[in-house]
């Protein structure tokens, strides 16, 4: 099962990074596991984000397997092959990001880039078990990123604890700083629906954190989740649908993308609408708690063997993909269920506040280790 589609030595000797082959490389062809772009010239430059891993001495091992044109969320991919997922056998790694994340919880490199449109980063972070972030939309810069144009897409570290996942931001974006958390914080827990042994992990997880847990809201978050639904199939649709004439995209997302083509540009702007309102409802609750918290994903990740049809699994995404729309940071933290199954604990914070949630996440992490 392929986590690894390219091996490569690259920079210098510092921390060891994966990257997404959705991510230039000089040198190298950016394929996105996709049988259509098997003949893709290989990238003139480096993307920026790849430039700032080996400006600061690390060594790029390798560009990892995703999800076929980042268009899925279970991480099968018929011509690759699908990912492995190290910790949890049998179970699918996630996707889009399926083989960053994989290849972290393999122990294979010290962090790795994904990307996050709607829930890629966090999605396969959750399933395979490790910490995965999407920074603030546009803090990390997308130059050199398939697709070029995105109103969602993030790039985004996943590591396998919290240290290094701060490492990694420190790395990817010159602006990022180390900061405490304030005294008396408090999260705002937010009613979704959800697996019961699901809310009981996480429940247990924020109730051990000793932190301040106020109950919160967000009424908006299913219209949230339709309108990025309608985004991000019209943004798709517009960078990829021309690979459907060569024939050689795989069934599941070829049927999406033809799915996709019939977007139309109104239910584009009702989505803005939506994109708009929902925005101002989470600034509204972070403003009275700087955290927000409910689980990554509302039930246990499928097996392989049921995982076949990509689109009746999209409902995977149903709490993550809203904070795509909106732009806010949003975290993902690997707990496990008495059965001995991945569930993932999801922060958010305010735009430009990913310091601040990683500090929380950091300390949420340490007290719970106590």
């Amino acid at each position: 099962m392929s986590i690894v589609v390219e091996e490569l030595a690259l920079g210098g000797n510092g921390l060891s990074v994966m990257v997404k082959d959705t991510i230039d490389i000089a040198g190298y062809p950016t394929r996105a596991s996709s049988s259509a772009l098997a003949d893709a010239p290989a990238a003139g430059e480096h993307a920026y984000v790849v430039q700032s891993v080996l400006d600061a001495g690390c060594r790029i091992t390798g560009k990892t397997s995703l999800h076929e044109l980042a268009f899925g969320t279970t991480g099968l991919n018929a011509w690759t092959g699908t990912a492995s997922n190290p910790r949890y056998p049998g179970y699918i790694p996630g996707g889009s990001s399926s083989g960053s994340a994989a290849a972290v919880a393999a122990g294979l490199c010290d962090f790795a880039l994904g990307t996050d449109t709607g829930g890629s980063v966090r999605i396969p972070a959750a399933c395979c078990g490790v910490f995965g972030l999407k920074p603030t939309f546009g803090r990390v810069s997308r130059q050199g990123v398939m697709p070029a144009h995105s109103t969602l897409d993030c790039v985004g570290p996943l590591a396998l604890d919290m240290d290094r996942l701060i490492e990694a931001m420190h790395v990817i974006d010159p602006t990022f700083t180390s900061i405490p958390v304030p005294e008396h914080l408090a999260i705002g827990v937010v009613a979704v629906e959800a697996n019961e042994q699901i809310h009981a992990v996480v429940n247990q997880a924020l109730g051990r954190s000793r932190f301040k847990l106020l109950e919160q809201t967000l009424p908006g978050m299913a219209a949230a989740y339709g309108a990025g639904m309608v985004i991000i199939n019209a943004e798709t649709w517009a960078a990829c649908g021309h690979l459907l004439q060569t024939g050689r995209v795989g069934n599941d997302v070829a049927d999406r993308l033809r799915a996709a083509s019939l977007t139309s540009a109104e239910s584009v702007e009702t989505a803005e609408i939506v994109r708009r309102a929902f925005t101002a409802e989470v600034d509204a609750a972070l403003a009275i708690t700087p955290i927000l918290a409910m689980p990554t994903m509302p039930d246990f990740p499928l097996l392989v063997a049921d995982a076949a049809d990509t689109r009746a699994a999209l409902g995977m995404t149903s709490l993550v993909r809203a904070f795509n729309l909106s732009g806010h940071p949003a975290l993902s933290i690997p707990l496990e269920s008495a059965s001995g199954l991945p569930v993932g604990l999801q922060l958010i914070a305010a735009p430009g506040a990913d310091e601040l949630l990683c500090a929380v996440a950091r300390e949420l992490v340490r007290r719970l280790e106590e």
